[in-house]
């Protein structure tokens, strides 16, 4: 079976080195073209074109999959299946009608749940608890295809987005490994989604990351954790941008303080009041310097009990 793998970030790389360690044919990689990277904007190439390029498998990085150009490419590869992974751009019907069997797709939640671009950041985000990878058969709408597998696991309460990815990576991989046993004896599994039930994780943006203190400890707790390492949660502090990196929550059930200094926490952080309680600031970073310990940016700024973080703190 000649397999085409498209993908891009990290969270792409265990599923393509799992394919290559279990000796699947892989007649070529697409991946996104290389792009700048970083504050000196280093022009940096996708680690999946790295992984690739290590085992010697053909690369491809067409500006659009969906191009005349790169279809009559693809076309000249015959794959009887084609496995996307986090690639970054829809497929046309003319990519999806090109592989023999089909187009499988590994998504990164439970669908119908999580449809879009942004899944492991929003199910941290809206406090679950329980997530995990679909392996689907690609059509033309946006992770609607029939699901073939899926598989569960429980969310950390300390996990960030970062580690919820690379535990989702590595389950991702091996139901795709399962998925292939199944497609080679003939076992092309469809079960159609609900599509009432869909839900959708629209693409991070920076403001998604703005901290509204009014919400409850562990809403706040939650988001700080989604938006990690990326856009990453912020408030105001004297009008400036203030990033706040690593927390954890104090009091709940308490009174409401919303954005309020309440104190220093010995050789932990600092602590912001809440809608109902109290979140203990252990790591953050100021617009423009480097991120630090709460413990050493104590040490280097006054903060006075009673002051507020963000200046529209009252706007619910």
């Amino acid at each position: 079976m000649k397999v085409v793998f498209m993908g891009t970030p990290d969270f792409a790389v265990v599923p393509l080195e799992m394919l290559i360690k279990n000796n699947v044919n892989i007649i070529g990689v697409v991946t996104q073209p290389d792009r700048p990277a970083g504050r000196k904007k280093v022009i940096t190439a996708p680690p999946v074109k790295k992984l690739a390029s290590n085992y010697d498998i053909p690369v491809y990085q067409p500006e659009k999959v969906k191009s005349a150009e790169f279809i009559k490419i693809l076309k000249s590869l015959e794959p009887d299946l084609i496995i996307v992974v986090a690639f970054g751009q829809i497929l046309s019907r003319d990519v999806l009608d090109i592989p023999k069997i089909g187009c499988i797709n590994v998504h990164a939640s439970l669908l119908p749940k999580y449809r879009g671009a942004a899944p492991i950041q929003w199910a941290i985000i809206n406090g679950e608890k329980v997530t995990g990878v679909t392996t689907m058969w690609m059509d033309e709408g946006v992770d609607t295809g029939d699901i073939f597998m899926q598989e569960k696991i429980e969310i950390d309460d300390e996990w960030t987005s970062l580690e919820l990815s690379c535990e989702l990576s590595k389950l991702g991989g091996k139901l795709l490994i399962k998925t292939l046993e199944n497609i080679k004896s003939g076992n092309l599994i469809r079960v159609p989604q609900n599509h009432e039930e869909a839900t959708y994780a629209p693409m991070l943006k920076k403001d998604d990351g703005k901290i509204n203190w009014f919400k409850t400890t562990w809403e706040i707790y939650n988001l700080i954790r989604g938006m990690y390492p990326w856009p990453t949660a912020f408030t105001l502090r004297n009008k400036t941008e203030f990033k706040i990196l690593k927390a954890r929550p104090y009091l709940t059930n308490a009174a409401p303080n919303p954005g309020k200094y309440l104190g220093a926490v010995k050789n932990e952080g600092f602590l912001i009041g809440t809608g109902d309680g109290s979140l203990l600031v252990l790591e953050v970073q100021e617009s423009g310097k480097k991120r630090m310990k709460a413990t050493e940016y104590l040490a280097g700024h006054t903060m006075n009990e009673g002051e507020f973080f963000a200046d529209d703190v009252h706007q619910k």
